[in-house]
């Protein structure tokens, strides 16, 4: 374990230069106006309170009412005024800070150049300056203000910063966090007249903010993974984490490589991870002209889609499928991309498969077979882009009586925001009840409907004038839940609901609250409610492979989807474990017990990546419909249909799960299909039929079970149904089978893969977390 290691004298020295140094925290946002100052403000608010001396100096309210309030009573240091052309700027008074010498500077705009005779050119350099001294800095950034995003920034929205910054500089800092805002909400600033700072227009687009708030929540969940990976490697964990993907593509010196880089790279793209590429060059065989020439050609479209490449020598083909699964484990790859292969039946027996091998061994990792459909398709080197068409409109066509009835639903429904938080504590009630305040302020009738503060003062004091609905008796115990029936009786604009997953005590008017919610919004009550990341539906496998902890209480991904806007609440790991020590989240006999185990630091962090990255991919999809050219990942130019098959046994989950969450990115219909065995009749097996229906149900997909299939003929049977759908590509588990039950039954994966090379296979692996590097299962 690293913690045993003795530390080299450079790293005692740097350890040492840290205890003298002060400390650097970032705000990062998207946009000015997404409410970054008043959280730094509010935090020098709470250090004040602890005795902390905290100095405010250059700091821009922008006279926003909220603002204004946290900067309160704390103390300020004169800024020097100047004059940049007709601009005023703000630069810090280094002498009267050094002179004070405060504990904590709270100082705005990272990103900022100095007056022509100033001691130094640039803030950060103010900034480090200070930090050398131990007065430690929190400060605020926009996204599009970090040179390396800058770029990306101005091809994406034409915003140029007037300043910039390295985005190293956020490697530095000990704690960075994302102050997360919708469009919506910095449009509805702007109609109030809050953002008349802002002097480029095409900053408050929607789109623009759109595409400005997904850089920012992918660029933390970068710096978040690497946190992470570097947590998990001190730590001796093997293998990838759950909380993101990383996709290796087995190509080869050939034609075909770089079309499986290509379509790695469209996975990489819609999934959010990141693409590394490794070529095996077989020692024993003699370099050629053709595949050097290959070589040169893949190393320029590695290069030029900025994946990541390694070339690993063998003696001979066999050694193929250990060396992928050994390097796939070290660079902890979720995914392994590679060809189907052309072998016949009698090939695959005399010579060996490496699809069979590598199935047999892997563990954790799953393997995607790419479809050659030369067969179907004719003959291709690239798939070919084509222009995304838009269905034709038809202003003047008389809508159905069904339509009407839709759209007339649509309107009437209210307003649905939901805030989401990595973990309980992260202070998603406390900004919900803040809103309602806000909203309260312009006259907007507002209650609660069910808030539960957990006695923190903060959040208390945020309930202020807002008035909460009495909850209602349920259940033989008579535990109050929230009462539906009096809060659409009562009929306000806009109803507070704590805690989406929640489920009611039986015998309540609806099983889970998500449901009252949804007949609230159908009342035409606006909601906003609170959630956090691990109770979606389809993270429930993720969370438990990060965590440990079996997740009972799930919100459906697609009411998820009816919400209008989606808001993270982003706090790090160091900050939720401290205020669970202060005892601001479980009573303080659980305090020791939930630091062993959920809030270990690795399932913080985890799900702060998970978190960040969901909101990201939402982001995403909301980008896509709004506007033909939105997407960061860009746009799927095929029609996709994906079939899961799936059996009885504990895994089916699981492998629906993934199904979904594939097929959600892929803009993809999506089946499950259960062949029952000839004979097979119990009624426990018409239970967990029934079960399996249910998930797929939520989820939204479709489901049949097909019956009277002798056990032979299942995998025919589940390539005639695929093909019947028109199919893209199918997701199977692992197979437990042993080399004796292979030969007395024909076995599902080896045939579907000889048989079914014209779609796409992903065969889902089973989850070990005691797997080691290097260790084979038989």
């Amino acid at each position: 374990m690293a913690g045993y290691r003795r530390k080299t004298p450079e790293e005692l020295l740097l350890s040492i230069s840290k205890i003298h140094r002060g400390r650097l925290k970032i705000y990062i946002g998207a946009v000015s106006g997404s409410g970054k100052t008043y959280h730094m403000l509010r935090e020098g608010q709470a250090l004040k309170q602890q005795g902390i001396e905290v100095v405010v100096c250059a700091v821009s309210t922008m006279r926003r009412p909220e603002t204004v309030e946290q900067l309160a009573d704390l103390e300020r240091i004169p800024s020097i005024h100047w004059m940049k052309g007709d601009v005023e700027k703000k630069d810090l008074n280094l002498d009267a800070i050094v002179e004070r010498n405060p504990e904590v500077l709270l100082v705005d705009s990272l990103a900022h150049e100095n007056r022509p005779d100033a001691k130094f050119p640039t803030r950060r350099e103010d900034i480090r300056y200070l930090l050398s001294l131990g007065i430690s800095v929190i400060t605020t950034v926009n996204v599009y203000e970090l040179e390396g995003v800058t770029e990306q920034a101005q091809k994406l929205t034409g915003i140029a910063p007037e300043c910039t910054v390295p985005a190293d500089l956020l490697e530095l800092a000990d704690e960075v966090r994302l102050i997360d805002v919708s469009p919506e909400t910095i449009l509805n600033r702007l109609s109030e007249g809050r953002l008349n700072n802002v002097k480029d227009p095409e900053l408050l687009k929607r789109g623009n903010v759109g595409k400005l708030r997904e850089l920012t929540l992918r660029l933390v969940a970068e710096g978040v993974n690497e946190s992470l990976e570097k947590y998990r490697e001190e730590q001796g964990f093997i293998g990838p984490s759950g909380a993101s993907e990383r996709i290796l593509v087995a190509a080869q010196y050939h034609i075909n490589g770089s079309i499986y880089i290509r379509r790695g790279q469209q996975i990489a793209k819609r999934l959010g991870g990141d693409l590394q590429v490794v070529v095996f060059t077989d020692t024993s065989q003699e370099p050629t002209k053709e595949r050097e020439a290959f070589k040169k050609s893949i190393l320029k479209l590695v290069e030029k889609i900025d994946a990541g490449f390694r070339e690993i020598a063998i003696s001979g083909r066999k050694q193929v499928p250990r060396a992928l699964i050994r390097y796939a484990m070290l660079i902890n790859a979720t995914r392994i991309v590679m060809g189907h292969s052309k072998q016949t039946r009698t090939e695959e027996l005399r010579q060996g498969s490496i699809a069979r091998a590598l199935l047999k061994q892997t563990r954790n990792i799953d393997v995607f077979f790419m479809a050659d459909r030369a067969e179907h398709e004719g003959e291709r080197v690239l798939p070919v882009k084509r222009a995304v068409s838009k269905p034709p409109s038809e202003p003047y066509r008389r809508l159905s009586e069904q339509e009407v009835e839709k759209k007339i639903e649509s309107i009437r429904r209210g307003t649905f925001k939901v805030y989401v938080g990595a973990a309980p504590g992260a202070g998603k009630t406390y900004m919900m009840l803040r809103e309602g305040n806000d909203l309260l302020r312009k006259d907007i009738d507002v209650v609660i409907g069910y808030v539960d503060t957990h006695g923190r003062a903060d959040t208390d004091a945020q309930v202020g004038r807002l008035t909460a609905i009495p909850r209602i008796e349920a259940g033989e115990r008579g535990t109050e839940e929230m009462d539906v029936a009096a809060i659409i009786a009562r009929n306000p604009e806009v109803v507070l609901i704590d805690d989406l997953a929640h489920a009611n005590v039986p015998g309540s008017r609806n099983k889970r609250r998500y449901e009252d919610i949804r007949e609230i919004l159908d009342a035409g009550i606006s909601v906003i409610s609170t959630m956090n990341v691990q109770h979606l539906e389809s993270l429930k496998d993720a969370v438990e492979h990060i965590t440990g902890t079996i997740v009972s209480e799930t919100v459906p991904d697609q009411f998820l989807r009816l919400a209008d806007e989606i808001e993270l609440i982003d706090v790090a790991p160091s900050a939720l474990q401290e205020r669970m020590r202060d005892g601001l989240i479980y009573k303080a006999e659980d305090v020791e017990g939930a630091l062993a185990g959920f809030f270990k630091t690795g399932n913080l962090i985890a799900l702060r990546e998970l978190a960040l990255r969901e909101i990201a991919d939402d982001v995403d999809e909301r980008l896509e419909s709004w506007e033909r050219h939105g997407s960061l990942r860009g746009p799927w130019r095929r029609h996709e249909s994906i079939f899961v098959a799936v059996t009885t046994g504990k895994n089916a989950e699981r492998l629906i799960r993934r199904g979904f969450r594939i097929a959600y990115r892929l803009k993809a219909d999506w089946h499950v299909h259960y062949v029952r065995p000839e004979g097979e009749r119990s009624a426990a097996c018409d239970q967990r039929i029934e079960e399996i229906k249910d998930l797929v149900d939520r989820l939204g997909g479709t489901f049949e079970a097909e019956q009277g299939v002798t056990a032979n003929r299942i995998p025919d049977a589940l390539l005639a149904k695929a093909n019947g759908l028109k199919s893209t590509q199918m997701i199977l588990g692992q197979s437990g089978r042993g080399f004796w039950s292979r030969l007395k039954q024909k076995p599902v994966i080896d045939t579907i893969l000889r048989e079914g090379r014209h779609m796409d296979v992903l065969v889902v692996a089973d989850f070990n977390p005691n797997m080691a590097l290097g260790e084979e299962e038989e």
